[in-house]
């Protein structure tokens, strides 16, 4: 949007003119045909005429282009607002009438001193997106202000804009090369700001790293992946762009606080919803064994719900901040740690849990987030438990999760959790598609009964009849 302002004197607009950019006819003639569809052709001579390109008002200096080292103070510029000036015995119900056309930038008052310093009336600035010519008022806000005595008379306003006043994404595209991808988002993680920059915004890391901690507070410290997930112990090494090497991060999710060393162990802050789906399903009494239990995202609140819970990670680390936030959240008394191998986990203490647990009237959950790698751990129940003459087995249900890239992800993540459990799931199973997590790669959750004929060891020797469940009849 182009808007022409036209001047009686320097600081006395006559009246204003908006129209389209688009290159496919001279400015000077779709201006002069405009002006003539105004019935003013006089006026295009012994008048001062200022332009103002709208969608470039809040960009920056072209000059900061290919900046590597943050230059703020290159970033200033001065730059003509639309205003409306108001009386100050009503200027707070104009405010409020206004509040979608007045201006939005962060660090910018939307009232100013008027021009004349007079007391009686204060500048109230608009947005010049929104607001160009007294015709861009709503109806409603015209109302407004004929019911304030306020005229709908345009100021110009020289406003000066700082780096502050900038949004991030408004710098990071001034200053990476034309036509490539702007990143500004991040997870955050407490004081921690978690980016992966692509090859092409390397050069500008440390500039990436300080707009985004000066424009979000409470960032103190930013950093960058340096390479893919270790599948083993799930971190990854990185880079500090900005601020502060302290990788101690103190987060809230769903309610419970846990710390870690995030250079470290694996958090994701994008599966919160994920982890209180999961947890919701728990009920007090039951059991949980969190197979991949991270810091605890699973098993501190299933066990502040009221079940009881085993919780495992193969990562030192991991295992070391799953104890501090038991007792951080006080539910080390609900929960059992294990720093092993996945497998080891299932032969060891799932082993020797289960049988009590399948007697018993409380549900059991199975959970195993590590979904690059969770599905190739179902062959580990394979046979678990020597087969029990009891009637009634309350089997546990598996939350397993998984990624995919195929065309169909659900069908794609039952198929090879089947495979890998040597039986086939048919239609006693749910999916439940998590996130994408990058294009064509999603993260699904396959929930299951463990079938009877996976858990129980095959007999070797034909099985004896087994008792019906209702009651024997002692025939003597």
């Amino acid at each position: 949007m182009l808007t022409v302002v036209v001047y009686r004197s320097h600081h006395v607009p006559l009246f204003s003119v908006a129209f389209g950019t688009s290159g496919d006819r001279p400015i000077r003639k779709r201006l002069s045909a405009r002006l003539t569809n105004h019935h003013m052709p006089e006026i295009c001579s012994g008048f001062a005429v200022k332009t103002i390109m709208e969608p470039k008002l809040y960009r920056p200096p072209p000059e900061v282009r290919g900046m590597t080292s943050l230059d703020k103070e290159a970033f200033t510029q001065t730059i003509t607002v639309p205003a409306l000036r108001v009386p100050t015995g009503v200027l707070n119900k104009v405010v409020k009438s206004l509040r979608k056309a007045t201006i939005q930038r962060p660090g910018v008052p939307r009232v100013v001193q008027d021009k004349e310093e007079s007391s009686d009336f204060r500048l109230v600035l608009l947005d010049p997106h929104r607001v160009s010519s007294p015709s861009f008022f709503s109806e409603a806000e015209a109302e407004a202000l004929r019911s304030f005595s306020v005229a709908e008379e345009l100021q110009y306003y020289e406003l000066r804009l700082t780096y502050h006043n900038l949004k991030s994404e408004e710098v990071l595209e001034a200053v990476l090369p034309q036509g490539q991808d702007v990143t500004s988002g991040f997870s955050r993680v407490g004081h921690i700001a978690h980016m992966n920059l692509r090859d092409h915004q390397l050069p500008y890391k440390n500039l990436i790293g300080q707009v985004i901690m000066d424009k979000n507070p409470g960032v103190t410290c930013v950093v960058n992946k340096t390479n893919m997930i270790d599948s083993t112990y799930r971190n990854f090494k990185m880079e500090v762009l900005a601020g502060e090497e302290n990788m101690v991060a103190k987060v809230k999710e769903n309610g419970v606080t846990y710390e870690f060393d995030f250079s470290r162990v694996y958090w994701n802050p994008r599966l919160s919803t994920e982890h209180q789906r999961v947890v919701q399903l728990v009920k007090r009494g039951d059991t949980v064994f969190d197979m991949f239990a991270g810091v605890g995202p699973f098993a501190i609140p299933a066990a502040r719900s009221g079940a009881n819970v085993l919780a495992n990670d193969l990562n030192p680390e991991s295992h070391r901040w799953l104890q501090h936030n038991c007792k951080l959240n006080k539910v080390e008394k609900k929960v059992r740690t294990f720093n092993l191998d996945g497998r080891a986990f299932i032969q060891g203490p799932v082993k020797q849990e289960l049988p009590v647990l399948l007697k018993g009237k409380a549900s059991v959950h199975v959970v195993m987030n590590l979904p690059a790698l969770a599905l190739e751990f179902l062959d580990a129940f394979r046979g678990l438990l020597h087969q029990e003459t009891s009637c009634d087995e309350n089997l546990p249900t598996v939350h397993c999760y998984g990624f995919s890239k195929d065309d169909n992800p659900e069908t794609d993540v039952v198929e090879r959790a089947s495979r890998s459990l040597g039986f086939p799931l048919k239609d006693q199973y749910s999916v439940h598609f998590v996130r994408n997590v990058a294009p064509n790669k999603d993260m699904m959750c396959v929930s299951f009964t463990l079938p009877k004929e996976v858990l129980f060891k095959p007999s070797v020797e034909p099985a004896p009849k087994r008792q019906k469940c209702e009651e024997a009849t002692d025939s003597t």
